[in-house]
C-alpha cells in the first residue's frame, strides 16, 4: 500500500526531509519490525554519512506522532514498524520471525474500569504490546521437537 508520507509529516508539523521520507519508505516496505541499525544500513546507499543518532532522533519523532510503532523486544532492544492503519488497535509481535500482526482488540475499557475500581485512579493513556510466537513459527518449533532437531 502506498502512503503520502509528506502529508503524514505535515500533520505532525515536521518537514518532509529526504531522510524522514526514506525512513518511512524503508519501514513501509518491510514486512517485519526493524532496528535503528537495520534502517541505517538500508539508508547508506542514499545517505553515506548518516549517523545512528540521526536515525534514532527521526524514529523517536515519528513514534511520538504515532506515525510508526515502537516495539520493545523481550531483549529490551528497540525496534520500529510502520503500520499505516489509522484506527486505534494493537499488535502481536512474533519474537522468532519478527513479524507484526494487527489485533483488532483493545482492553482499554476493562483496564479503565479496573483502575477506577481498585485504585480510584483514572487512565489517561495506555500501551499494549503482545509478544509471542506466530502460528508459522510455533508450527516449525513443534515440528522440530517431533523430528528431534
Amino acid at each position: 500500500m502506498s502512503y503520502d508520507y509528506s502529508a503524514l509529516l505535515r500533520q505532525l508539523n515536521l518537514k518532509a526531509t529526504p531522510k524522514r521520507l526514506a525512513i518511512l519508505g524503508i519501514l513501509d516496505e518491510a514486512s517485519v519490525f526493524l532496528s535503528p541499525e537495520d534502517i541505517r544500513e538500508k539508508m547508506r546507499p542514499s545517505f553515506s554519512k548518516i549517523g545512528l543518532s540521526t536515525v534514532y532522533r527521526n524514529l523517536e519523532e515519528l513514534a511520538r506522532g504515532n506515525v510508526i510503532t515502537k516495539i520493545i523486544h523481550p531483549s529490551r532492544q528497540l525496534y520500529y514498524y510502520f503500520c499505516g492503519k489509522e484506527n486505534h488497535h494493537h499488535h502481536f509481535i512474533c519474537i522468532s520471525c519478527n513479524a507484526v500482526h494487527e489485533l483488532d482488540y483493545c482492553p482499554e475499557h476493562e483496564i479503565t474500569r479496573t483502575v477506577k475500581k481498585q485504585l480510584k485512579g483514572k487512565v489517561l493513556s495506555h500501551l499494549l504490546q503482545v509478544s509471542g510466537l506466530c502460528n508459522k513459527c510455533l508450527t516449525e518449533k513443534n515440528d522440530q521437537k517431533i523430528s528431534g532437531r
